[in-house]
């Protein structure tokens, strides 16, 4: 039964630790949006984390949907990721050099990725796109990059730009310390509008080196894109000579093996990946075709380097991890529970005539307070709506639910997440959505 608002969790050890952080760290953070400037309250500052759960320095509990953004797609402390990790730990943690793990788990990938012929490991995604666009531009033999609004692919310096005004525009720098003229070499387009990406190509021809977009954009809400759209986007670079790159950092493995390019049928140029690869620890991957994996360094002219590339304690999660998702029916299990779990939610919210959709794919959902049926581009998303959802958060964290502390950011479900935390998480949900709702 619905009591209202719930009391406050207690955050003391959090708010100590925090204050004690900001001494030491820009913000007290080493991650912009661990501030928590969206929501209440202080930052949590997590202890340890088991399965579908983690527990903060208060010892509060919390059914956990953010699972470090992502990549915990077994959950936390995985038993299998944890032994294997543990195992290759005692001959050593770094090299430098390559050892047979890095092979193992390149052959994990390849064999059962169609995407890929040759992959370069890195330490993170922000690494893997930065190399990617190295590559593009290496192997195209030009200079300017296609991107759009509402994708985020890291922090590299080309990519950390807004648009400008009118439909194809340069990038203008949205962080300090961007040079302009590095901005300059990026296009930015809108999602979802396939004349303004002709136009792009039309206004500077034959200048344009590659086209990159999130597989599904999931870093400014869940954006999905219609098949045709994306379809076209590799049709246009085709005539184009320019190459399509996919940023699965968030989609790769996440909502099937071969992530969104297999979901939409179409076949990036060059695709990267993210941490799932590594069980969570700091990893990256970009892959293509022989042929253009063939430019990069030692064989070809575009360097790229990393003394902590295919580490072997990441390598090790990462086979651990990768072995569990090849398992006969893993994503069709993990899928059909997060739908149910996301549909729930929408037939809640539409019985208590609630703006609100709850927009889902794979093991990726995204609840935005909207009467939308569609949101494809950021320009859909009300910044208003924001103050929904910090009240939501507050509310869910008070009933032991964690999401990312940002209204912006998906939820993910783990294969940890049983039909019972899945069952309170929901009445969690629905609690503080009459909450929301009856005080706005």
């Amino acid at each position: 039964m619905n009591t209202g608002s719930k009391p406050d969790i207690s955050r003391e050890k959090s708010a100590e630790l925090y204050e004690k952080a900001k001494n030491y760290f820009p913000g007290g953070v080493n991650s912009p949006v661990r501030a928590f400037k969206s929501v209440y309250g202080t930052p949590l500052f997590i202890q340890k984390g088991d399965g579908c759960f983690v527990w903060d320095a208060d010892g509060n509990q919390f059914i956990d949907f953010c699972g470090s953004w992502g990549p915990l797609i077994l959950g936390h402390n995985n038993a299998k990721v944890r032994e294997k990790v543990t195992e290759v730990m005692q001959s050593g943690m770094s090299f430098g050099a390559p050892t047979a793990l890095e092979n193992e788990l390149a052959e994990l990938i390849i064999k059962n990725n169609k995407f890929v012929e040759k992959i370069r490991f890195t330490s993170s995604g922000t690494e893997a796109v930065m190399s990617a666009i190295r590559l593009a531009r290496g192997y195209t033999g030009k200079d300017k990059i296609i991107k759009f609004e509402g994708c985020y692919h890291g922090h590299t310096d080309s990519l950390l730009v807004k648009a400008g005004s009118g439909l194809v525009t340069f990038g203008e720098t949205s962080s300090a310390g961007v040079p302009k003229s590095f901005a300059q070499e990026t296009i930015v387009i809108p999602l979802n509008d396939t004349e303004a990406i002709k136009a792009a190509f039309e206004q500077f021809k034959g200048e344009v080196a590659a086209v990159i977009i999130e597989g599904i954009p999931a870093n400014n809400g869940l954006l999905m894109q219609d098949p045709e759209y994306i379809k076209s986007l590799e049709q246009i670079c085709k005539e184009n000579n320019a190459l399509l790159i996919f940023d699965e950092v968030i989609t790769g493995f996440r909502i099937g093996f071969e992530g969104a390019a297999a979901y939409y049928g179409v076949k990036p140029d060059i695709v990267t990946y993210g941490k799932i690869i590594g069980g969570g620890l700091p990893v990256g991957m970009y892959g293509a075709s022989a042929e253009i994996m063939g430019h990069i360094s030692p064989d070809g002219g575009v360097y790229q380097a990393g003394t902590l590339s295919g580490n072997p304690v990441a390598m090790a999660a990462g086979i651990a991890q990768l072995t569990e998702l090849l398992r006969s029916g893993f994503y069709k299990e993990l899928n059909n529970k997060a739908t149910e779990f996301a549909e729930s939610i929408q037939r809640f919210a539409t019985a208590r005539n609630y703006k609100l959709k709850v927009f889902h794919v794979g093991s990726i959902f995204w609840m935005a307070f909207t009467d939308k049926d569609k949101i494809q581009s950021a320009e859909d998303i009300d910044p208003a709506s924001m103050e929904k959802f910090k009240l939501m958060h507050r509310e869910l964290l008070n009933r032991g639910i964690y999401l990312g502390p940002s209204g912006y950011e998906v939820g993910f479900v783990s294969a940890a997440h049983t039909k019972i935390e899945l069952e309170k998480a929901k009445r969690a949900i629905f609690d503080s959505l009459d909450v929301v709702f009856r005080n706005k």
